[in-house]
């Protein structure tokens, strides 16, 4: 049976951010609006985790105006259970808008469902392997991980990280355990000699005052990582409220970019529990939009733009981990067609996220 929206937001347990889409009547960045009017004025946006610092271009949108500026009247931003959740939650129809994964999109769509990834916003793979200097020592190459203990949670970290240590011939001589959801922790008592998991995990390990040393799942496997998807049908159906929504993503994230402080500050505003771990949030916003959101993709596209090599690649290690439940095409899942290439947000992201 189809989850209902209720469904969503009992399974999701988390914040729901609802309210008018912003300051109506534009906003300090003296942007300019590409509306024209939207047939959805309110739509929903399930994130894949709690609400942090990853989250701050959507905050942003929402919060100076931009979503307003294009026509909508409410956005209403809720707390997910993971991309895989939010992926299947999508392809349900259950949301207009996800936060999901490259990974979780072709699996998803494996399982008979369609939700597409209809703009990228984190262009490279977020999964690291890494390990504290203090117990295993500096940190600098694939080849030190022969013999040791790798731990990490299950699902897709997983994938990513046998795949990462398969490419350099070294998955047989590990040993692999499942850390569950406390991988950090368990590296930093020593039960564990390397974790794989994703960047942000290495923020929160570095603020636990540890020295951390990462090697980067990235150059050998290409992903992509957080994503905004929608179901096939509500893009077919909705192209101007897609194109809109796109628009003024693009231009939250380049004003949380160049107004990280403020960025952090509307997420605080609208989670006042985010205020006690402000400089964490800070800190993986930061690291999101300096190393993750550009690529040669969008120095040529545009912001969002998904190019097929990294959905070919992540297709290729998710079927040769037996994670498909049924034959899909990769190049089927994703659509760079609702990016509006004449807005200046989406045309010229790399040159305004760069100042």
């Amino acid at each position: 049976m189809q989850n209902t929206r209720r469904g969503v937001l009992a399974l999701g347990g988390g914040l729901v951010l609802s309210g008018c889409a912003g300051r109506l009547g534009g906003s300090e960045d003296g942007g300019t609006s590409s509306n024209d009017g939207v047939d959805v004025e309110s739509v929903s946006l399930l994130l894949n985790w709690n609400l942090g610092g990853l989250h701050a271009p959507y905050v942003a949108a929402r919060e100076e105006g931009f979503y307003a500026d294009e026509g909508f009247a409410d956005i209403e931003i809720e707390s997910g259970d993971g991309s895989d959740f939010a992926a299947n939650q999508a392809g349900l129809g259950n949301t207009e808008f996800a936060v999901s994964s490259g990974d979780q999109i072709l699996t998803v769509n494996s399982n008979e469902l369609s939700p597409r990834a209809v703009g990228i916003v984190m262009q490279r793979n977020p999964n690291v392997v890494f390990a504290d200097r203090e117990e295993f020592g500096e940190l600098t190459d694939p080849e030190q991980l022969e013999d040791v203990t790798v731990g990490s949670g299950p699902g897709m970290v997983r994938t990513m990280t046998e795949a990462y240590l398969d490419h350099h011939g070294l998955l047989d001589t590990v040993e692999y355990v499942d850390a569950g959801f406390d991988t950090v922790q368990q590296l930093l008592a020593g039960e564990i000699d390397v974790a794989g998991g994703v960047f942000s995990d290495v923020v929160d390990a570095r603020h636990q005052g540890r020295e951390i040393d990462v090697l980067e799942t990235d150059e050998a496997v290409a992903s992509y990582g957080h994503l905004i998807a929608t179901d096939e049908s509500f893009a077919e159906d909705h192209p101007e409220t897609v194109e809109a929504f796109l628009r003024a993503t693009a231009r939250g994230a380049v004003w949380a970019a160049r107004n990280p402080d403020a960025a952090i500050d509307h997420l605080v505003d609208v989670q006042p529990e985010l205020a006690e771990t402000r400089e964490n949030q800070y800190d993986k916003w930061e690291q999101m939009y300096t190393e993750y959101m550009l690529s040669e993709t969008v120095e040529r596209e545009g912001w969002g733009a998904s190019a097929p090599d990294p959905w070919r690649e992540t297709h290729e290690v998710l079927a040769d981990g037996d994670v498909l439940e049924n034959e899909v095409d990769p190049d089927a899942v994703w659509t760079n067609d609702y990016l509006d290439a004449e807005d200046e947000y989406v045309s010229a992201f790399a040159d305004r996220i760069d100042g």
